[in-house]
Formats: C-alpha cells, structure tokens, sequence
C-alpha cells in the first residue's frame, strides 16, 4: 500500500514543463490553499471509471473522450459547458447505436488549462515573454502583464473546474442528457449536413429502434441520464499532488482534480516526475504514445504504471499520425498483447497531423483526422485486437479551425472564426461527421 511519503517522491525527479514561477513562497502559499479545497471528484467515481475502462480494455465498450485543447476561464460559462457536452453526447449516441456496445464518455473538461509547450519563451517585434502556458498559469495576450506566470491562477483554474463540473453533473442528471432529446439533435443535424444522405439510413434505425422501445413501454432510467467524467492531462505537478486526498474508505491516495488524467508524448519519461507521481494515485491514467514510441518504452511504462495489470488501470492513446499509424502502430499492440497486459488503446488522431496554413494559422484536415481513425481500426481489425475509443479535440461550435469536413471548410476560411487558445479543433459539424463514420468503421470491423 502506498504511503504518504510515496506522493512526494516525485519531487527529486526532472519535471518537464514545469512553468518557471518568480516567487517561490507565492507557489507555497497556493499550494497550501489548493490543499484545503474540496474534492472535484470522489474515489468512488474514479473507481467505477476504472471499472468501465476494464470492460473497454476487455472489448466490451468503447471511449468517446472529447473537449477543448485548452480551456479558458472564460469559457467556463453554460453555454459553451453545454454546446461541448450536447455535441459530445450526440456522437456518443451515435457510437452506441452503431458499436452496439457502451460508449464511456470522457470530457477533456473541467481542468484542461495546463499546455506544454515547445519552448518556454515566444519573441514578437523583438519582445521576448514566456510561452503562453495555459490560463492556469498565464494570460494568452502578448503583454509583460499578462504572460507572467501567476501561482494565484491554479487556484482559478480550480474554480473554473468546479464550475464546470458542477454544470456537467447537472446537465447529464437533469433530463438535458435524455436519449429521446439527443437523437432529435441528430436528425436535425442529418437534414442540414451536405453529407446528411449518408448518415440517413442510421440516423432511420435509431428512430425505429426508438419508436419500438416506446410502443413496447420501455423507459429506463438510462434513457433520461448519463454516466460523464473528466480527464485532463497531469501537467502541473504542484496543481495535481495538492489535490491529491488519500481516501477515507480505503486509505488509498486519488488525484481528485479528475476522474482521469494522463501523461502527455513529452512528459512520459520513465525516470521522470511525472511518471513517479502517477505510479501512486489509483486513479484510472492514460498515457500518450508518439511515433517514435518503441514497443519496450510500452512494455516499460505498463510495468511502471500498472504492474499488477489491473485492467482499467492504464489507457494507451496513440497519436501517430496519418501516415506513420500503419506502421508505428501494429508492433505496440502486438507485443502489448504478448505480454498479457490489458490495456484499453484509444485514438488521438488530432495532435499528429498539425500542420501550417500559408494564413499561419495551425490547423489540421479532417481527411487526415479520418484516415488515422481509419488505420486505427485497420491495425486492430488485422490483429484480432479491440479499438477502444477515440479521443478528439473539437468544440461545440461553429469555429473555423480545421479544414475539410461536410460543411466545407478552405484554408481561406480559417481566419473567420479561429478562437482556440492553443491547437486547432474540429466545430460541432466536423465531430459529428467523425462520428456517424467512426459508427461505419466500427460496424465494418465487427
């Protein structure tokens, strides 16, 4: 059993990406606020995500995780809590429908407000100020005010989580999430989209599957709420262990700042801090794997994070890229799966396929979003594997990041409604086209 003093080991590690804060006794003062607060999640909860996550890893659901690259306290309001969460529920339903299997609906909500980033500073007009890092830790305009790098934001960043939380909690317990209302969302949807003809034969089933289960006098209480949780990535090690709580019930310790959290492509280093503070939360965790992950560093982070090979315990979300997934994919799995670990493996099919439009805008094609969702499940349908879920960075609005989709979307359009804090994400059409064709490619690989 892990002791208090394990939570701490972590501390005479290298973090990474840590942002570099000018007062030390101003980190210590927050930190020591931050430990006061209430839990934003229970054990009990994360347990039963665990749970969950176990039947997925087992092949018998699928993730659906989903929300903003970085959130903003500013959009931590109702109405965009409840745009992101009624386009993440329309493609769950989707999912369910087509994969015939729970869908666990993770949101990258309520806490992503942490990015790493590439290098620590940005030089603009022969100004140099740090990167910005996420409204956890500074501002995203170009002033000496707003990017220095303020402790007090973590605990906004809290706040804003709660916030968030508590409007998620309420909208999926309070008949917002009711199955009936989400499929009228989808037909609508259907009857606008350019590509709407092609979602309408599923689209139809749903209905009738619906109609039936009416006439046949069936309501359960599924139909009218949802199981949600929260994810974001560990970044912030200060943030993560002072809201770490060693449970009452079991005297065990869980990062009550999420349901989830995970190990982003440059944080995961085995003899890093990251890794030695995740090995002792019992939280679900994921980790994410690059390109040029070899199938050792994934044996090596399975005995490292979950060596009892607790099934639920440890995600692998694959970002490879477009046109490296064939490839840099099937030896992973394959010796993952020789090992007999049960891992549940997710696509990221968002972060590996960035690229610059002439504009300079960051953006992504949605072609590419599609083809390595499809090599995904091209890799595990030649495997005899289970594809276990995707995980996307979309927003449920009408934003102009990405290019593609059924409502067409040019580079020369990017400028019109670009408003990401960070990284390009799909708007409400594009994720909900990615779903009604991840609902085909699962239902062609089983």
């Amino acid at each position: 059993m892990n002791t208090p003093g394990d939570l701490d080991a972590w501390r005479d590690l290298p973090a990474l990406q840590q942002p570099e804060w000018d007062d030390p006794a101003e980190v210590r003062a927050v930190v020591e606020e931050l430990a006061k607060q209430p839990p934003l999640v229970f054990a009990g909860e994360c347990d039963q995500l665990k749970a969950r996550l176990g039947e997925v890893a087992r092949g018998e659901a699928f993730v659906l995780q989903g929300g903003d690259c970085a959130e903003t306290f500013e959009g931590s309001n109702a109405d965009a809590v409840k745009n992101k969460l009624k386009t993440l529920l329309q493609m769950a339903v989707v999912l369910t429908y087509a994969a015939s299997v729970p869908v666990v609906k993770i949101g990258r909500m309520a806490g992503q407000f942490a990015k790493p980033r590439s290098k620590p500073s940005e030089v603009r007009d022969g100004l140099e100020l740090p990167a910005y890092r996420g409204d956890a830790v500074n501002g995203f305009d170009f002033t000496p005010d707003a990017r220095r790098n303020d402790p007090w934001r973590l605990l906004k960043a809290y706040h804003c989580s709660a916030v968030t939380l508590n409007l998620c909690r309420a909208f999926t317990k309070g008949g917002y999430a009711d199955l009936r209302q989400v499929h009228a969302w989808n037909r609508d949807f259907v009857a606008q989209s350019p590509a709407g003809r092609r979602y309408e034969q599923l689209a139809g089933e749903i209905d009738r599957a619906l109609t039936f289960m009416k006439a046949c006098g069936a309501n359960p209480d599924e139909f009218h709420g949802v199981e949600f949780y929260s994810s974001h990535e560990a970044l912030l090690l200060e943030y993560e262990r002072a809201l770490t709580r060693v449970d009452s019930l079991s005297g065990l310790p869980y990062d009550v700042s999420a349901h989830l959290v995970w190990l982003g492509e440059r944080t995961r280093q085995l003899d890093g801090a990251h890794v030695e503070f995740l090995r002792h939360i019992r939280n679900p965790i994921a980790v994410k794997l690059g390109p040029t992950t070899s199938a050792d560093d994934a044996l090596a982070l399975i005995d490292r994070l979950d060596p009892d090979r607790e099934p639920g315990r440890l995600s692998f979300i694959t970002r490879m890229g477009a046109g490296r997934i064939r490839e840099a994919l099937p030896p992973l799995i394959e010796k993952v799966e020789r090992s007999g670990a049960r891992v549940a493996w997710i696509c990221d099919p968002m972060h590996g396929n960035t690229f610059e439009a002439p504009s300079g805008h960051k953006t992504r094609r949605f072609d590419a979003v599609l083809d390595e969702v499809t090599g995904f499940f091209e890799v595990h349908r030649a495997l005899g594997t289970h594809p276990g879920g995707i995980h996307i960075e979309f927003t449920g609005d009408d934003v102009t990041e990405c290019v593609g989709g059924g409502h067409q979307i040019e580079e020369d359009d990017l400028h019109q409604r670009y408003e990401t804090a960070c990284d390009p994400r799909l708007n409400r059409g594009q994720s909900l086209d990615l779903a009604f064709m991840v609902a085909e490619l699962y239902r062609e690989t089983h």
